[in-house]
């Protein structure tokens, strides 16, 4: 009989001494990359001539005693910068002005002190089809293309970029271009093996985005974002990022992550308006989460996305900064986040304040003008404070008088609406679902409101 339990104990330990492995492994490249983002981190506070520590941003954790808040009545006043009152103190009143002068400014601002500057000269980018299959969504059939695009990395060949991309466009659509949602994420979810409730990633109640988007007629595009630029600070040194400087560390204005997915998404729309089957007038961006910040950056520098589904974006996305609710200014600024924006953030939560930044989420939202934008939420009690739904709304709140100029609407004059109610009269729509971290049950609320637009 012991023989026999020793040998159940050895045939076990043989089973489980790979996975203790492949956990050991991982433990080991998560410090890795942990050391070296702090390395780079502390590399750019030095470049910023910043020496102090920068203050430490509250904890996700409710139950920390430096928990962040979710108490609307411990919200401080503040003061947002003014959309439409230029630098030099004149007041915008017209479609013209903004475009010409305040649109510009605030371009210039946001990119230097918040998301960083895309470098003037990016190499080719050449695309290609690696594989096409025919597939059934729903009861719709789609075909679905991988495809690859490829750096020219002639200048540098250290390094290698290629950007993986699932194009699924309906069959029905032969002799048609077919409008396109462009989603940025993974195109093998990394929550796969995750056992969630069906409400925290997807509502159980309505059918997959895909399914939903071919019912319409209408394309998807899946955009693999570690392809484009890994998501720590770790990977500054290798990606688009990495490539583009040589293999050497940022300058304090250089692009972040968040615009280096932005750029990705930018160079698939250049790949489509060379492809019949795509409708280059009816291109939107989709994201959730660091994705939906990645989604917001990409429609605010590129004119050619015509609409937008903003999720749970969150600081340094939607939601306003200068709100004390939820994660805060100076949790992107710390070496966990610091990586999706240009080095000259870092300020803010250092030598200055919130309350210096010279725009705001709402002045992000407004680059977007006169193009339709959703912006998407979950329930607080499942997606949590952290991402601050009543933030996100301000954002499109405080960006409408832009829309305005246009003779558009957002919703200047609604209140914080109750979960599940709809604002979607205008160009700048808003709902909080009742589901967790994901604009899954948003699916059939935004293709209502995005119909208004492109089935005119």
């Amino acid at each position: 009989m012991q023989y026999f339990n020793n040998l159940i104990a050895t045939l076990i330990l043989i089973i489980l001494f790979p996975f203790c492995l492949l956990a050991q492994d991982k433990a080991v490249v998560r410090d890795s990359i942990n050391t070296y983002s702090n390395l780079d981190f502390k590399h750019m506070k030095a470049q910023l001539g910043i020496t102090t520590e920068n203050r430490p941003g509250p904890s996700g954790n409710p139950k920390d005693p430096n928990a962040a808040n979710t108490d609307e009545l411990k919200v401080h006043n503040y003061n947002l910068p003014e959309l439409l009152l230029s630098s030099s103190g004149q007041r915008i009143l017209t479609e013209k002005q903004w475009e010409q002068e305040r649109r510009m400014e605030l371009l210039q601002s946001i990119e230097t002190e918040m998301y960083g500057t895309i470098p003037k000269h990016i190499p080719k980018v050449s695309w290609s089809i690696l594989t096409s299959k025919d597939t059934l969504i729903g009861n719709i059939l789609v075909e679905e293309q991988h495809l690859l695009g490829v750096v020219d990395n002639a200048q540098y060949p250290e390094l290698s970029v290629e950007i993986e991309v699932l194009l699924g466009i309906p069959k029905t659509q032969d002799t048609i271009a077919t409008p396109v949602v462009i989603q940025l994420g993974f195109i093998h979810s990394p929550f796969y093996r995750i056992q969630e409730p069906k409400s925290y990633f997807i509502s159980p109640f309505e059918p997959l985005f895909k399914q939903q988007l071919t019912t319409q007629g209408w394309g998807y595009a899946v955009v693999d974002v570690n392809s484009i630029q890994a998501d720590h600070g770790a990977g500054l040194l290798s990606g688009i990022i990495g490539l583009i400087n040589r293999g050497k560390r940022r300058s304090s204005t250089d692009w972040g992550v968040l615009r280096a997915w932005g750029w990705g998404v930018s160079s698939l729309i250049d790949y489509f308006e060379t492809r019949s089957a795509v409708d280059h007038n009816r291109i939107a961006v989709e994201g959730t989460s660091r994705y939906g910040k990645a989604a917001l950056v990409a429609m605010a520098f590129d004119t050619r996305i015509s609409l937008g589904f903003i999720g749970s974006a969150g600081a340094g996305g939607s939601s306003i900064l200068r709100r004390n609710f939820g994660e805060t200014l100076e949790n992107l600024a710390s070496p966990g986040e610091y990586h999706w924006f240009s080095g000259n953030f870092l300020k803010y939560a250092s030598i200055m304040t919130v309350n210096d930044l010279p725009f705001d989420a709402h002045s992000v939202i407004a680059l977007c003008a006169p193009r339709p934008v959703f912006i998407s939420a979950g329930s607080s009690n499942i997606e949590g404070h952290w991402v601050d739904a009543k933030g996100m709304f301000l954002g499109g709140k405080f960006a409408s008088p832009v829309y305005e100029l246009y003779g558009l609407q957002g919703y200047a004059n609604e209140e914080f609406p109750v979960m599940g109610k709809a604002i979607t009269d205008g160009e700048i729509a808003f709902r909080q679902h009742s589901g967790g971290h994901s604009t899954g049950p948003n699916w059939s609320t935004w293709i209502a409101w995005a119909r208004k637009y492109w089935d005119k």
